[in-house]
């Protein structure tokens, strides 16, 4: 029987006999001494198997990495200037009395403390994978994580209800994966890309207060920090207004980082609209820890001769800004060109720039292509209002507001993360959350000539807004509300709508008819009429959550067996095909390549 954990083995240990399981991390031979470093879910511990005890000393000699053992032994103090302090059993080591080799290993794929492992080797063999300490301690983290949000909410009255993974496919932004029903020939369920639906029907149930961790799926392209399938920390309550319902869950958070890493968040997070955040940053989940913003200049490029301004500064759909970069005019002309190359990924077709050389000699200070076709007086406004000082580097984006926010959005991040924006004081290290409140209800598409839910159909407007769902849907924002963490959205959720009427306007808007609106979502339109309270929740992401708590590259890092970004299981070969029968029995005929290829 186990008397601890192998890496939990110390000093209070000492003189005793300790029985320990494990797997082998690596095995060395001293001189006739074997030392075999014992290692399990809670670290390492040194074994040292001495050739006076032949028996144990035979086995050892056969035992290699990954080999699944028990050890018996005596602890004792290792030798003077042996020591280990960054290991709990550092200070100790444990002469080896009996060894009995439990189950043995093939040569594994790779060395568990190899560092360059490539992400498919890793996925493939994710059962090893998972052995090596920094996923085992990330996975321990996420436990940590998860039981301390049952624990704020258990003491706030909230309680763990679980609701369907078979259910109805309901437009919500993402595909659905559908499945398939047997006994209902030809007809399909959907597995839920959030409770959204099953949550309200609970708050008019009368479970005024709701939480599950659990499970969504989204067949959507897949980005470092999507997965097909992901766990969210799914919440709803009753009768509290956005603000209240903010403070609970910022309480969550701050309770979960102080318990889990002893980081103490702020007693308040800030808030910001999500317009001043596009406006200063060009994000709705803007990286405070960058020091630097955008800074509006279209008004002053309406009459340039530089069309590349003057155009985007005369569309109203367009945007044209500054982002200063104190002390940027060091910057040698190949990392502006690198910048520039970056900004293309998103769109941009170009970087145009100023080095001010000399804020107080306009023009001849400003060293740039594009000043010669800027009149002076503009310059000078554009010194002043942008705060640029000798030394500085102004970057310009000009463009549709979408690209200006995404490409100068995305390049304020990568010059504060940068070693030139850490040495500047451009990035100040921390934790910095932000909550973004007042979204727009609606976004307008286009090329389909209609408005889309910017939330999802069931956001409650803003006290006053109903009349713009049906004067101007574009003017109506939403009691939507997110949580921002270092510019990632670690949770976002809003106020619901708890009356049919402001529900018909919304579906109104939608361009969703009556009688569409009743078959895809008339198990809620009738629970809505039995007194619906006031209601609204918030979901977070737990795997970016712990994502960030780790400082893991990856949401794969933390999750046991993750997707690729083609959404497939390497260790599993998931997805994969299935037999005939199979197909005959769920009323499914698969299309020959041909026939897909003709359509």
């Amino acid at each position: 029987m186990r008397t601890c954990y192998t890496g939990d083995v110390n000093k209070d240990h000492l003189d005793q006999t300790v029985t320990l399981f494990g797997w082998v991390h690596r095995r060395r031979d001293h001189g006739g001494v074997i030392f075999i470093d014992l290692r399990d879910r809670a670290g390492l511990a040194q074994i040292v198997v001495d050739p006076d005890n032949v028996a144990a000393f035979n086995t050892a000699e056969h035992i290699r990495n990954e080999f699944c053992v028990r050890i018996t032994g005596l602890v004792r103090l290792r030798p003077e200037g042996t020591s280990n302090p960054e290991l709990a059993s550092g200070g100790i080591e444990v002469l080896c009395r009996e060894i009995e080799i439990l189950n043995p290993s093939v040569t594994p794929p790779f060395q568990l403390d190899d560092d360059n492992l490539s992400e498919t080797t890793r996925l493939t063999h994710r059962v090893l994978d998972l052995r090596r300490p920094q996923m085992q301690r990330n996975l321990m983290l996420r436990y940590r994580v998860s039981i301390e949000v049952r624990k704020y909410l258990d003491n706030l009255g909230f309680i763990d209800i679980e609701t369907p993974m078979l259910t109805k496919s309901t437009p919500e932004g993402a595909r659905d994966y559908l499945v398939p029903s047997r006994v209902n020939a030809g007809q399909f369920f959907a597995l839920p890309q959030s409770p959204q639906l099953f949550k309200q029907m609970l708050m008019v149930s009368g479970f005024d207060r709701y939480y599950q961790i659990t499970k969504c799926f989204r067949d959507e392209d897949l980005r470092a920090d999507r997965q097909p399938e992901f766990t969210q920390i799914d919440c709803e309550t009753s009768f509290l207004n956005e603000v209240e319902i903010r403070e609970i869950f910022e309480g969550m958070i701050r309770h979960v980082f102080a318990s889990v890493q002893n980081v103490a968040l702020p007693a308040s997070f800030p808030t910001m609209t999500w317009e001043e955040a596009m406006r200063r940053y060009g994000s709705d989940k803007p990286d405070l820890r960058v020091k630097l913003e955008f800074v509006d200049v279209g008004d002053l490029m309406r009459d340039v001769d530089f069309k590349v301004f003057s155009a985007p500064a005369n569309d109203p759909a367009s945007r044209v800004v500054a982002l200063r970069i104190p002390g940027g005019a060091s910057m040698p002309r190949s990392e502006i060109d690198a910048y520039t190359k970056f900004v293309g990924i998103y769109g941009a077709k170009g970087l145009a720039y100023i080095k001010v050389n000399d804020a107080a000699a306009i023009p001849e200070g400003l060293q740039s292509p594009i000043v010669k076709n800027i009149h002076v007086d503009v310059l000078a406004q554009l010194i002043e209002r942008s705060g640029a000082q000798s030394g500085d580097l102004i970057f310009f984006g000009a463009d549709k507001a979408k690209v200006v926010n995404d490409a100068i959005g995305a390049l304020r991040v990568k010059i504060g993360h940068s070693d030139f924006g850490k040495d500047n004081g451009l990035f100040e290290a921390g934790w910095q959350p932000l909550w973004v409140v007042d979204f727009p209800m609606f976004e307008y598409d286009d090329e389909e000539g209609r408005y889309f839910a910017a939330h999802h159909p069931f956001t409650s407007p803003k006290d006053g807004h109903e009349d713009f769902l049906e004067t101007d849907p574009s003017q109506a924002l939403a009691k939507a509300y997110d949580m921002v963490l270092n510019g990632w959205e670690v949770g976002g959720g809003s106020v619901r709508i708890h009356r049919a009427e402001v529900q018909s306007k919304v579906f109104r808007a939608l361009n969703i008819g009556a009688e569409e609106a009743r078959d895809k979502f008339g198990f809620l339109l009738d629970a809505l009429q039995y007194g619906a309270p006031p209601h609204g929740g918030v979901a977070f992401g737990l795997d970016r959550l712990v994502t960030m708590m780790a400082g893991a590259e990856s949401i794969r890092d933390v999750i046991a067996f993750p997707k690729t970004q083609r959404a497939q299981c390497l260790l599993t070969q998931a997805p994969s095909p299935v037999d005939e029968k199979q197909l005959r029995e769920l009323h499914i005929r698969l299309r020959s390549p041909e026939v897909k290829a003709a359509q």
